[in-house]
C-alpha cells in the first residue's frame, strides 16, 4: 500500500444498505445505533464519520471508506495522480448505489479511467486491496471498498432451531441495536431459547451470558454454540429469577405461551426481573404492545419498531 495512505485520517465513511419492506423499520433501528444517523425513508444509502464493518450488519452490504470526494471523477483522477497512489495486487470496483444516472459505460470508464492513474500492479483475481468508486447525485466517491461477508449466514447452519425462534438477521440486529459499539459492555439474554441472539453477540465480539429454564432447550442451545467453537458453560439452564449478577444490557424476547402456557402475571414478573437484572439498555421482543406494562416496571422506552415472519409480528422497543 502507498505510504501515503497511511498518512490519511478517514473521516468519512460512505454505506449502502438493503432490507425487505417488513425489515426496513429493524434496519432504521439498527443504523441509527451503529451510526447515530436516521436512515432517510428514500435513500439505500448513507455518509457517517463512524467507521463499522460492513460485515457486523445484516443490513450493510458496501462500505467505502473515502479518501476523496468531488463533484466530478476528472478531480479525484487530478487528485490521485498529484498525491502518486500506489498500490500493489489492486483492483477497482465501481459500487452501485441508486443513482440511475450512471450507464455500464459510464461504470466502466470510470474503473478504467482510476485503474489507469494508480502506479502499482492490478490483481483482478486476487487482490490485496480493493479501491470503491461510486457516484451519488452529483457526488463522486473514491476510497478503500470493503463488502459484506456475509459469513455470518453459516449460523443458520446450527444443529437445533425452532420454527418460533427470532432469525438470524433479526438477532444479529437486535446485538447490534443494544450494544451499540460499546465493546466493554456486557449482556444478557436471559429466556435465550436455542442461543440463536447469544450466537451473534459471541460472533461480534460481544461478552454475553445465556439462561434458559427449560433443560432439554438449555441442552441444544449448549449444543449450538459448541458446535461453533464456543464454551458450553456460557449457557447456564437456570431460572432468571434466580439470577443474582447484573448486566449492563439485556436482549429480552419475551415468552409468550407458544409452546408452554405463561400468564400475564408471568410475562410481568420476567420484565420485572430484567429491570433488577439490567443497568443500562434492555432491548424487548413481545409479541403485542406492551408499552404500558413495560413503562409501569420502571423503564423507559426510547424507540421502538415492529418486524414480521410468518403470521406473527413482534414488537422491539429499546428501553433505558
Amino acid at each position: 500500500m502507498n505510504k501515503n495512505l497511511k498518512n490519511i485520517d478517514f473521516t468519512d465513511y460512505f454505506y449502502i444498505v438493503n432490507y425487505n419492506k417488513n425489515e426496513k423499520d429493524l434496519c432504521v433501528m439498527e443504523i441509527n445505533s451503529l451510526l447515530s444517523q436516521i436512515l432517510l425513508d428514500e435513500n439505500k444509502y448513507i455518509f457517517s464519520d463512524k467507521y463499522i464493518n460492513p460485515s457486523r450488519s445484516p443490513f450493510i452490504k458496501h462500505c467505502i471508506s473515502i479518501i476523496y470526494k468531488e463533484k466530478s471523477l476528472n478531480t479525484i483522477i487530478e487528485k490521485i495522480k498529484s498525491a502518486n497512489l500506489s498500490f500493489d495486487d489492486f483492483k477497482v470496483c465501481y459500487i452501485k448505489s441508486e443513482d440511475l444516472d450512471v450507464s455500464y459505460n459510464e461504470r466502466l470508464k470510470s474503473v478504467h479511467d482510476i485503474g489507469f492513474v494508480i502506479t502499482g500492479f492490478p490483481n483482478i483475481h486476487n487482490p490485496k486491496i480493493t479501491l470503491g468508486i461510486s457516484k451519488v447525485h452529483d457526488t463522486w466517491i473514491f476510497g478503500i471498498y470493503e463488502k459484506n461477508n456475509y459469513l455470518w449466514h453459516n449460523h443458520d447452519k446450527k444443529p437445533n432451531s425452532y420454527s418460533n425462534a427470532l432469525n438470524l438477521k433479526t438477532s444479529r440486529a437486535l446485538v447490534n441495536i443494544a450494544m451499540k459499539n460499546d465493546f466493554d459492555l456486557n449482556l444478557v439474554d436471559p429466556c435465550c431459547g436455542v442461543g440463536t441472539v447469544v450466537i451473534e453477540a459471541l460472533d461480534l465480539g460481544f461478552n454475553v451470558k445465556g439462561f434458559e429454564l427449560s433443560k432439554p432447550i438449555a441442552k441444544n442451545a449448549r449444543d449450538n454454540i459448541e458446535f461453533f467453537g464456543y464454551k458450553r458453560d456460557i449457557i447456564r439452564n437456570f431460572n432468571m429469577h434466580d439470577i443474582k449478577e447484573t448486566f449492563d444490557v439485556c436482549i429480552l424476547d419475551i415468552p409468550y405461551g407458544l409452546f408452554s402456557p405463561i400468564t400475564r402475571e408471568e410475562q410481568i414478573n420476567i420484565i420485572k426481573t430484567a429491570r433488577r437484572i439490567t443497568t443500562k439498555r434492555l432491548v424487548i421482543i413481545t409479541f403485542e404492545n406492551m408499552d404500558t406494562i413495560i413503562e409501569n416496571v420502571g423503564f423507559k422506552i426510547i424507540d421502538k419498531c415492529s418486524v414480521s415472519k410468518n403470521n406473527f409480528k413482534r414488537y422491539i422497543s429499546i428501553c433505558i
